[in-house]
């Protein structure tokens, strides 16, 4: 008799879940469609499964699908910039260095740019290694247009993605210092981390104050953030892993936001920071994420 221990979607909810996430850009959405496809997987008859890892992938693949075609179209009205919602993760996730990539903030913000049924080849193509064949039936397409389509998402997230991969100490050294220079106001410390072409991405959804155009360019960026610790009293901020890699959690006036950076060749190029509170409820328990 099977038990709840070796349960097939217990057994595999890390990976269910980081299917649905990956997918989406959100944990509650993801939560939501872990639900439905346990619903579902409830009435399956187990005797006709030969492989439930790769039938419960589908399942969850095909409500996450059609969740982020609904998605889609609701996030057109979005008050300002949206984000995907941060996750708290432990250091080991960066250890599998494509799944940390693959969850980064800075990936997650290029998926959203590609098109649902583009975002959902490209993350069972080139995260999951799902066969073409798989995915096809997935999505409802020929294995022929699947081809097709992963080359151009493959090639849209290429011209997009962070153009050099930074070390885990690199990165932590840089959100180190970042942090410090937050915490201290010190305008020349930020400057001299910043990239020149440095943007400022944040998310409040309409609910708390927050930037709701993208900032340019390292003389507006960086002021805009010395005075962040200004403002109001309280003010701190602390490092945190998010997302498979070293981050910040801030705290303003008692309002937390979750901060990532993009580094490269040792400059901070991309900041991205979250405010909205109803993406920041994953901040305190680390998210059990697998491939």
């Amino acid at each position: 008799m099977t038990t709840m221990i070796d349960e097939p979607f217990v057994v595999h909810r890390s990976l269910l879940f980081t299917v649905a996430y990956e997918m989406l850009g959100s944990a509650a959405d993801a939560e939501d469609v872990l639900q439905e496809s346990w619903l579902r997987w409830a009435d399956v008859d187990r005797s006709q499964v030969r492989d439930a890892r790769a039938y419960l992938v589908r399942v969850v693949s095909r409500q996450a699908l059609n969740r982020l075609r609904s998605l889609s179209r609701s996030r057109v009205d979005y008050v300002g910039e949206w984000l995907p919602e941060p996750l708290l993760t432990s250091p080991d996730v960066a250890e599998d260095i494509e799944l940390a990539e693959s969850v980064s903030m800075a990936m997650l913000t290029v998926l959203e740019t590609l098109g649902p049924t583009e975002r959902a080849v490209f993350v069972l193509r080139e995260v999951f290694d799902r066969s073409y064949d798989e995915i096809a039936d997935i999505v409802g397409k020929s294995t022929v247009t699947v081809r097709q389509i992963a080359r151009r998402a493959r090639d849209h997230v290429a011209a997009r993605r962070p153009r050099v991969r930074v070390s885990r100490a690199e990165q932590q050294a840089v959100v180190d210092r970042f942090l410090a220079a937050l915490r201290t106001g010190q305008l020349q410390e930020l400057l001299e981390l910043m990239a020149p072409d440095v943007v400022l991405v944040a998310d409040g959804g309409g609910v708390v104050a927050a930037a709701r155009a993208p900032i340019h360019g390292i003389d507006l960026v960086a002021p805009f953030l010395a005075r962040a610790n200004q403002v109001v009293a309280g003010f701190t901020a602390r490092p945190i892993w998010l997302n498979g890699a070293p981050a910040g959690r801030i705290e303003s006036g008692g309002e937390p936001s979750a901060l990532s950076l993009v580094v490269e060749n040792g400059q901070v190029t991309r900041i991205y920071v979250v405010r909205n509170p109803r993406k920041l409820t994953r901040l305190d328990e680390p998210s059990g994420l697998a491939r």
